[in-house]
């Protein structure tokens, strides 16, 4: 572990070892940031390039679900120049529209980032995630708002983004991915196409990489149904 050169400040940094903690303001410089409890953010959070990683309960980032998150963002929040090291159990969850800028998963846990709530607006912007043994992006909003994914890099992943095939409350999702570079993956996006999912994507880096997979998704937990591929004139549009 590398010596840090500035603390988030010895109470913050205790709290963040310690138990939850609400940080609102900015990070320290150039640290190493153990967490054993999920740290809650609101409003903006600038990690300054500091690399998170989970210790105690939070120390897995294996494929078992039902994991806290190295950070849970309340509606509105944004994360910026985040690192999250290994293990980085369930990443990051949005309760909200969030905005996550710079974020880089060195090794995925169960998912990078979760995405909840309704009419939620996601911006993943920057920033690159390595490791996914599974999904990058977990989208369980509810209906309404959208997803946008642009100037992001991955390496090493099943999905880039799923939309919930088996949600208990599901809805028409959208994504939008940009400028996005891409290997050694199954497929960029993963959509229902009986719920009216949507995916928009252009400025492609990605090989031999599949564009969409295509689902019947269910609201009974039930594995869901791959019915085709795309790309296609009207669930997954490719410029």
């Amino acid at each position: 572990m590398r010596t840090p050169r500035m603390l988030l400040g010895a109470a913050v940094l205790v709290a963040a070892m310690a138990g939850s903690v609400t940080l609102t303001g900015v990070a320290s410089a150039d640290a190493d940031v153990p967490v054993s409890a999920t740290i809650e953010v609101s409003g903006t959070f600038n990690g300054n390039g500091n690399r998170y990683y989970g210790t105690g309960p939070l120390g897995s980032g294996g494929q078992n679900e039902d994991q806290d998150p190295l950070f849970r963002l309340a509606a509105g929040a944004t994360l910026t120049n985040v690192v999250l090291g290994a293990p980085a159990a369930d990443g990051i969850h949005c309760a909200g529209s969030c905005t996550l800028r710079n974020v880089t998963w060195q090794d995925v846990g169960e998912d990078a980032a979760t995405f909840r709530g309704t009419n939620a607006t996601v911006l993943v912007e920057g920033g690159s995630a390595a490791k996914a043994a599974d999904k990058v992006f977990q989208d369980n909003r509810g209906a309404g708002g959208s997803v946008t994914i642009r100037n992001f890099s991955v390496n090493d992943f099943g999905k880039l983004y799923r939309s919930c095939g088996n949600c208990s409350t599901q809805a028409a999702r959208s994504v939008t991915l940009q400028n996005i570079t891409a290997s050694d993956g199954d497929v960029l996006v993963g959509i229902n196409v009986n719920y009216g999912d949507r995916a928009r994507l252009s400025g492609l880096n990605i090989g031999s990489i599949g564009v969409c997979d295509l689902y019947n998704g269910n609201n009974s937990g039930d594995e869901p149904v791959k019915v085709g591929e795309g790309p296609n004139s009207t669930t997954c549009i490719v410029s």
